[in-house]
C-alpha cells in the first residue's frame, strides 16, 4: 500500500469543553506542537454509521429529508449516530435501514471509512454495504417523527447516481462517498471488506 493515514498525538496541555449536546460537546483544546502551543476548538462527536442498500438491479436505496443547517431537502443514504453503546456499528447500521428505509438486508460488508471534516470534528462514519434488501412487513415498521417524518425513498441506478454526484447534484457527504466507492468497487475489481474490520483510532474506541 503506497499510502496510509497513521495516528498521531500531540501532548495536550489543557483540555475545555465550551457547549455539550447529545451528539457533540464543543472542545478547546491547547497542544504542544513542534516548537509552540497551539489552541484548536472542534466538536467531539459520537461519531455515525450509514447504509449503501443495493438491490438486484444494482439500484442504490436514496432518501430524500431537510437539513436545517443548510436549507435543503436532499438525496442521501439512511444513517444515524451512535447513540447507543450497548449496539455494535452494524446493528446501529441495520436499526437505520429499518427505521428510515423500511428495508432489512441478508448480507453485509465495509464499504468505505471516512472522517468528513477532521479539521472540525473527530466523527467518524462507517458505510455499509448491504445486498439481499427486502421490505419490512407493514406492522412491523418504524413511526419516523420530525424531519424523519416527510422522508421520500427511491431506488437509483448507479450510473445515474454517480452521474448525480458529478454533475454537482447531490451534496450530502455521504452520499457523495458512498456512491463513488460503490462504483470504484464495481468496476475497479475491489472486494468489500468485512463488517468486522478494523478502524485504527475510531473515535469511539473500536470499530465494529
Amino acid at each position: 500500500m503506497s499510502i496510509q493515514d497513521s495516528p498521531a498525538e500531540q501532548p495536550v496541555v489543557r483540555s475545555a469543553t465550551q457547549a455539550a449536546s447529545s451528539v457533540f460537546d464543543v472542545v478547546e483544546e491547547e497542544f504542544s506542537f513542534a516548537d509552540t502551543t497551539l489552541t484548536r476548538m472542534y466538536a467531539k462527536h459520537l461519531s455515525a454509521v450509514a447504509v449503501v442498500a443495493v438491490d438486484e438491479e444494482d439500484r442504490v436505496l436514496m432518501i430524500n429529508q431537510y437539513r436545517h443547517p443548510v436549507r435543503s431537502r436532499m438525496w442521501e443514504f439512511p444513517a444515524g449516530v451512535l447513540d447507543d453503546a450497548q449496539e455494535t456499528m452494524q446493528e446501529a447500521a441495520a436499526r437505520e435501514l429499518h427505521e428510515e428505509a423500511d428495508l432489512t438486508a441478508e448480507t453485509w460488508s465495509t464499504l468505505v471509512d471516512f472522517h468528513p471534516s477532521p479539521g472540525m470534528s473527530d466523527e467518524g462514519i462507517r458505510i455499509y454495504l448491504a445486498q439481499g434488501v427486502s421490505e419490512v412487513p407493514e406492522a412491523q415498521r418504524h413511526t419516523r417523527e420530525a424531519e424523519e417524518s416527510e422522508i421520500i425513498t427511491r431506488w437509483v441506478p448507479l450510473p445515474e447516481a454517480v452521474q448525480a454526484v458529478l454533475g454537482g447534484h447531490l451534496h450530502n457527504g455521504v452520499a457523495v462517498v458512498g456512491i463513488l466507492a460503490l462504483n470504484a468497487l464495481r468496476h475497479g475489481g475491489h472486494t468489500p471488506r468485512e463488517t468486522s474490520s478494523a478502524w485504527q483510532n475510531h473515535p469511539r474506541g473500536f470499530a465494529v
